[in-house]
């Protein structure tokens, strides 16, 4: 439930009518993975138009707006700041023009090699940065190979060949759309068939809404165009490429209806709890979830154990989602704003708590301290993600050791801190065994340690520098 903090989520829609209503609903069908700003922009047949603002969609994009951005072809975004971009100025798409047209793109995920890549325009050709977002970046080099050769999907080629990390993108360009991802697949976007059209999303669940048809997940490396007829692949050219795709797409992020490279979240997390009640059994009267990340995790580890499952905490779904604040303090406090114990469930009982992930401990601390007032006589807990130990430089919000527990203390120690009775953490075996793709197809750098890229020091001080004013 206060698990890690992703950085957003992306859109994109040609059809035969008007898009912004469409993109707004896409939207906020996957407003879980940014609440903090969001934008629309589409081309009216004679430019690049946009609307944008902090908040939820349905917030930062105004039903005058909405009238406003009339075309056929839009892209959009919603957006988690990381602690180095909080800025309004960041808020997405990011807009760059040229002089035959104008460049709107949307951006999920983070490069490795900005501050490199920043540092290098800046200082060789004298390049100015309205953002401290890397999706400008992005965009003013795609602008750059476009004066110099015209050609979209070669400048998003050569684009490609400059940055580094991880980048799920959808672009507009007058007229034409464009979706891509890369080479190692870190974030997801998708392909789907609507009615009067197709559409790109970071998740299948945005198609779903409009009964529409998924067609597949974009390959890493690949290019997509969406036209009026259809749309085209451009396949990456490096076959060889291993991938990275990130597991916790399938722990936490992602909404449990969205199918990921192939492998739905609910039955992966399904899965995982499974694993769970097999690595880690306990005696117990009740098996109940942390909402709503936990609940399928805990309803895999109920029927594997046969352990009676229970919903033993009241949701207020009228508080944001925890994990997506900005501030830990805010997240703390709004566990309790969030969630209260079910005192004729949990009185008297033995209790199983089952939860996504631990990062600081904190709002487990504080969730089974609630359950014992409410009279709970054991509380266990049970995680299905393997201790987190190591910064993602990806596009999640973890980029401190500092701040992972388990870094620094063991399951017993941790078990300690937090109040529990029990702690089992899934494996990491197991964990790659519930998503059900090879080991070395996924990225598992923030549990063990092994980065599928170069990480640049300029990151590593970078950070250290975040450290320090943050």
């Amino acid at each position: 439930m206060a698990g890690p903090k992703h950085s957003c989520g992306v859109v994109g829609m040609y059809c035969s009518e008007d898009v912004a209503t469409g993109i707004f609903k896409a939207l906020r069908m996957i407003q879980h993975r940014g609440q903090e700003s969001a934008g629309i922009s589409v081309f009216n047949g004679k430019r690049v138009i946009t609307a944008k603002g902090p908040g939820l969609v349905h917030d930062a994009v105004k039903p005058n707006d909405l009238k406003a951005l009339s075309g056929k072809c839009g892209i959009g975004h919603v957006r988690y700041p990381s602690a180095q971009n909080k800025a309004d100025r960041n808020t997405e798409p990011i807009e760059v023009e040229i002089s035959n047209g104008v460049i709107a793109i949307a951006h999920n995920g983070s490069i490795t090699n900005y501050q490199e890549l920043k540092k290098k325009y800046l200082d060789g050709l004298g390049w100015t940065f309205l953002t401290d977002s890397d999706s400008e970046l992005i965009s003013k080099i795609i602008a750059k190979h476009l004066i110099q050769n015209n050609d979209p999907i070669r400048s998003i080629r050569y684009t490609m060949s400059e940055i580094e990390g991880a980048y799920s993108l959808t672009i507009l360009y007058n007229n034409r759309l464009f979706g891509v991802r890369d080479p190692y697949g870190f974030r997801p976007l998708c392909l789907g068939r609507i009615e009067d059209g197709y559409m790109l999303a970071s998740e299948s669940a945005a198609v779903d809404i409009f009964r529409g048809d998924f067609i597949r997940n974009i390959t890493p490396g690949e290019i997509i165009e969406i036209t009026e007829e259809g749309f085209k692949s451009y396949p990456s050219a490096s076959l060889s490429q291993h991938r990275a795709h990130c597991m916790f797409e399938w722990i936490y992020f992602a909404r449990p209806d969205s199918v990921i490279d192939g492998k739905e979240v609910y039955q992966v997390r399904r899965n995982v709890g499974d694993i769970l009640a097999e690595e880690h059994p306990a005696d117990v009267d009740l098996v109940m979830p942390v909402p709503d990340s936990g609940r399928a995790h805990a309803l895999g580890y109920s029927i594997r154990s046969g352990i009676r499952y229970e919903e033993g905490f009241m949701k207020n779904r009228f508080v944001e989602r925890t994990f997506i604040l900005p501030d830990q303090k805010q997240r703390e406090a709004s566990v309790v704003m969030k969630l209260n114990p079910i005192r004729s469930t949990v009185k008297g009982k033995r209790i199983l708590i089952v939860d996504d992930s631990i990062v600081r401990g904190t709002t487990l601390l504080k969730l089974i301290k609630m359950l014992r007032d409410a009279g709970a006589k054991e509380v266990h807990v049970r995680i299905g993600c393997p201790p987190i130990i190591a910064p993602c430089y990806y596009g999640v919000d973890m980029k401190s050791r500092d701040q992972f527990i388990a870094l620094k203390h063991t399951v017993e120690e941790i078990r300690q801190q937090i109040g529990a009775d029990s702690l089992g953490y899934t494996s990491v075996q197991g964990l790659v065994k519930a998503i059900g793709l090879p080991e070395n197809d996924l990225c598992l750098a923030c549990v063990n340690n092994k980065y599928p890229t170069k990480i640049h020091e300029e990151v590593h001080r970078f950070q250290a520098r975040l450290k320090e004013n943050y």
